[in-house]
Formats: C-alpha cells, structure tokens, sequence
C-alpha cells in the first residue's frame, strides 16, 4: 500500500523556521494575556501587540515570498499563471486590511 506524498509547499523548505517564529508569536500573545491578567499600563500591553502584528507580517511576507517563487512558478507550468496571481492579490488584500 502506498502512502500518498505531502505536497510541496513554498514554505517547505523553511517549515522549521516558520514554526518556531509562529511558537514564538504564540508565546508573545500567552505574555499579553498575563499582562493583562497581571493589569500592566495600557501602552505597555499595546507596545506587545504592536510587536506581534510586526512578528506576524514577517511570517506573511516569507509565506508570500515562497508562494510567489515556488507555488506560482508551478502554477505557471500548469497553465494556471493567471488564476495564481488573483488568489495571491487576493491575500495581499485581506493582509492589507486592518482594523
């Protein structure tokens, strides 16, 4: 019996590198709530978040990054060029909008 293959990703290469950025983000947010459980000033709070969106854009310019070298260029192969760069504007878009 054979086991069908984990794709290939445009992050693959750097998997271990983007969980552990994302564990640490996950750290980050763990370090807000007892800041806030621990009523920290409001500023100190807001400077964390600040620097988790930061941390987070990073992990979403790596993942555009990968996709646009790796998963469009085989979007292109297929004939799917078009279709691939809708859907990454697409993520722009919803990565852009805040707030």
């Amino acid at each position: 019996m054979t086991t069908p293959s984990t794709p290939t990703r445009g992050y693959t290469a750097s998997k271990d590198q983007l969980l552990a950025r994302l564990r640490r983000v996950e750290g980050q947010v763990r370090g807000i709530e007892k800041m806030v459980d621990d009523d920290r000033y409001c500023i100190d709070v807001l400077t964390q978040i600040s620097a988790i969106q930061a941390a987070l854009d990073k992990v979403a310019l790596g993942l555009l990054d990968g996709h646009a070298r790796h998963c469009m260029r085989e979007g292109a192969a297929e004939g799917r060029a078009d279709e691939m760069a809708g859907e990454m504007m697409a993520a722009v878009g919803r990565l852009m909008k805040r707030g």
